[in-house]
């Protein structure tokens, strides 16, 4: 019986999430949402030194603004005792060894490996103590770390991204599993979790693939099978620095980005795609992206997140944005000037926020820019009476072509100039009805209005 498809995202909460990890949450949720199966959050908290509530919090409120909301939650300081029964049983296997090694000792002994050309693998000097020597080291006061005895073979398994992968475990050093405070590192609390809570796929990026390996072989030894992997290439920031080093990260948290006023969709959008040989396209729903979304579409190679790019799929988004969707945001700015205002303004915006300037601009006030009195008194004495619909700028613009003979951008800038202030804009035969006709006729005269 296949089971049902069930991933995880489990942050550590000693930061704030960065569009690195936003990306592996994104994926995730895709992949679940696409097949119908679950999304599960999961705190790796374990580290109780540098992991904080608030920043667990924020992980959620972070999470909540991309709309990545989880079916299952879980806090591994709350799950403690499993772990604990999981060493247990890898020791009674004789599968988890105590080490005594103090960090400097294993540093010196790495250095004169490589000195002498080897690999600086762990030569399990530990499994050669004798039960007395044990003993008398920790009557010294040392108290061991443990790990995990690798097989020394190959592993191998298919991934969806990377394809046929397979990790030698005799280059390998058998991997530290619990501290000498007794304290776990992430690795096994991670492995009984995804056991525990049946994940089927482990979506994650390429920097774990030797973890991968090694992983395997702790899921086996506990009498589990692995589930499926796919490894997604890592994100760098626009100039090439991995995204985990701390200026960068917080360069592009959520929390910045949003702050900023990006669109969490258009960030979803554009992470989606990234790394794709697909276009970014707009969209307005998870479900759209879902619908196109293909793990084995994802390169390998190592892709770079651009502003720039971010600030495009933003102006994409908010095209599509339809007007029952944009008008309590536009109330809350204190701009709703309703559907006509929205729909004429809105291909200009790169942020939401900028629909406030525009609703500025129709309302005034507004200091004009008259760089020739004699054509703007011309089209002021053009200037047709109310009502004002789509047409009235094409017939405005026609009488002030034949009173001036002006056309093209003599004719229709220095009316942009004046109306607007500015050089650029909405399409003016959408613009002019929202001014009005007494705005207009103020500024053509020069009055701020």
């Amino acid at each position: 019986m296949t089971r049902p498809v069930t991933v995880r995202f489990a942050p550590s909460p000693t930061g704030h999430l960065h569009v690195g990890n936003a990306r592996a949450a994104l994926f995730n949720f895709l992949f679940a949402r696409k097949n119908g199966g679950k999304f599960m959050l999961r705190m790796d908290d374990t580290d109780d030194e540098r992991s904080t509530a608030e920043f667990a919090a924020a992980i959620e409120e972070d999470l909540d603004w991309l709309g990545l909301k989880h079916d299952i939650f879980a806090r591994q300081s709350e799950r403690l005792e499993a772990y604990e029964a999981a060493a247990e049983k890898l020791k009674a296997a004789g599968r988890l060894y105590p080490a005594y090694e103090s960090a400097a000792e294993l540093d010196r002994r790495r250095k004169r490996q490589l000195a002498r050309g080897l690999p600086p693998v762990y030569d399990r000097a530990a499994l050669k103590l004798t039960d007395e020597e044990r003993a008398a080291l920790e009557a010294e006061g040392r108290r061991p770390h443990w790990r995990f005895k690798l097989d020394h073979e190959q592993v191998a398994f298919d991934d969806i991204i990377q394809g046929h992968v397979a990790v030698d475990g005799a280059s390998l050093s058998d991997p530290v599993l619990i501290r000498e405070d007794g304290r776990f590192l992430y690795t096994l609390p991670s492995i009984v979790d995804d056991i525990d809570f049946g994940i089927t796929h482990v979506i994650r990026g390429s920097d774990h693939i030797t973890n991968t390996g090694v992983q395997i072989q702790i899921i086996r030894a506990l009498g589990a099978e692995p589930p499926v992997f796919a490894h997604y290439s890592l994100l760098n920031g626009p100039e090439g620095k991995p995204l985990s080093k701390r200026h960068e990260a917080e360069r592009f948290s959520l929390r910045a980005l949003r702050a900023a006023g990006y669109e969490a969709i258009a960030l979803n959008a554009l992470l989606a795609r990234l790394g794709t040989p697909d276009p970014m396209e707009p969209c307005l729903t998870l479900d759209e992206l879902a619908e196109g979304f293909d793990l084995s579409r994802l390169g390998r190679s190592d892709i770079r997140f651009d502003p720039a790019d971010l600030a495009r799929a933003n102006t994409a988004c908010l095209h599509l944005m339809p007007y029952a969707a944009a008008a309590p945001r536009l109330q809350a700015l204190g701009c709703d000037l309703g559907e006509d205002f929205w729909d004429t303004v809105k291909p200009n915006l790169v942020l939401f926020s900028d629909a406030a300037e525009w609703a500025r601009i129709v309302q005034g006030p507004l200091d004009p820019i008259i760089e020739e009195k004699d054509f703007a008194a011309a089209a002021l004495a053009a200037l047709p009476p109310e009502p004002w619909g789509a047409e009235t700028w094409g017939a405005w613009t026609d009488a002030v072509k034949e009173a001036t003979g002006r056309k093209g951008k003599a004719l229709f800038m220095p009316l942009r100039l004046a109306l607007t202030g500015l050089t650029h804009g909405p399409e003016l035969k959408n613009l002019l009805p929202l001014i009005g006709r007494a705005r207009a006729e103020a500024r053509l005269k020069g009055l701020t209005a």
